[in-house]
């Protein structure tokens, strides 16, 4: 039976539309596989970091592969970078450090954790005004829970610094926050020295005394009494 040319090209539309039709399903399924990889991906490495934090205090080469693992199978697990971070500050690798916190900070720039040590381990490599800004950085997060530790360091990066008010007005900042995450005692320690650097040897006297009642017979109450004995009388 002959077919006319307009049979014959209804029969390739046809044949065409079913075949893209055909790859349109395959293509979607390749897609949803991919989707269900990549959250499986991301329980996995969600698993190893957890693993990483487990054995963080017991056996750290073990949580810096669990680390590892975790930020290969999902690069943007901020966490994990962090606790790369931490374990790289801990053994004095700061340049590893650096790269890692500012990995996790790429990621999340609201992550006020890592600003604060990033801070840190500007300020053990002598990069004060870096250390600073990353202080700054982290109290500008209005939901930072912990912003007496940013406070409490980036007092003592201004007294280094030089700039005396500014760390008495932070570190007296830093004593209003309640549950305190810094130890009470080395807090008033850093308040009696910049209120001794000022001049304000009454007020570091209090200070003082607060220390020795807070860290009684400890390393802190020493250097407390240490620094009592320069006061004027």
């Amino acid at each position: 039976m002959m077919t006319t040319r307009r049979e014959q090209d209804h029969a390739a539309h046809t044949a065409s539309v079913g075949a893209g039709a055909r790859w349109l399903v395959l293509l979607l399924g390749l897609c949803v596989l991919s989707g269900c990889a990549n959250e499986e991906n991301l329980r996995k490495s969600k698993g190893f970091y957890q693993e990483g934090v487990a054995r963080l205090s017991s056996d750290q080469q073990q949580a810096y592969v669990s680390f590892q693992k975790a930020v290969k199978l999902n690069p943007d697990n901020k966490e994990a970078h962090y606790g790369l971070g931490h374990i790289y500050s801990s053994q004095g690798r700061f340049k590893l450090a650096e790269e890692s916190f500012r990995e996790a900070i790429r990621i999340d720039g609201d992550y006020a954790e890592a600003n604060t040590y990033l801070g840190q381990v500007l300020a053990n490599q002598d990069r004060w005004k870096e250390a600073i800004a990353a202080y700054r950085q982290a109290l500008s997060n209005p939901l930072y829970p912990t912003p007496d530790l940013a406070r409490f360091h980036l007092g003592k990066a201004l007294m280094h610094e030089g700039d005396l008010q500014g760390a008495m007005e932070v570190l007296e900042d830093a004593t209003t926050v309640t549950p305190p995450n810094v130890p009470p005692a080395m807090l008033q320690l850093e308040l009696a020295r910049v209120y001794h650097k000022l001049g304000f040897d009454v007020r570091a006297r209090e200070a003082l005394a607060k220390v020795s009642n807070l860290d009684k017979g400890g390393e802190q109450a020493a250097a407390a009494q240490e620094l009592l004995g320069q006061l004027k009388p």
